[in-house]
């Protein structure tokens, strides 16, 4: 059985995305709590972050929302697609929108 927190991440982002086919999601428990991890095509990104990071936030708010339903503690990584950002910056896509 799929995970709650799984389950409501997938249907948002494919939801949101024009290749819902490349959306892949991760879950790893341990003693942090859960961290999923979300793979998106690299078309699809700005889908995901939205203008200022507010998209990315409103998932990670949402989904730590429906981890407190279930008593855990749900972090969101979003992986940066292979050749998806020229190297002008050396910021992950999470430090980029963690600074937002």
């Amino acid at each position: 059985m799929t995970e709650p927190d799984v389950t409501f991440l997938e249907y948002v982002v494919k939801a949101l995305v024009d290749h819902p086919a490349d959306v892949k999601v991760t879950r790893v428990v341990d003693e942090m709590g859960v961290l999923i991890t979300l793979d998106v095509n690299g078309g699809d990104m700005g889908k995901i972050i939205g203008r200022d990071g507010n998209t990315a936030k409103a998932i990670r708010t949402l989904l730590r929302v429906v981890g407190m339903k279930n008593n855990a503690r749900v972090n969101l990584k979003i992986n940066e697609p292979e050749g998806g950002r020229s190297g002008s910056s050396s910021k992950t896509v999470d430090e980029a929108v963690a600074d937002m």
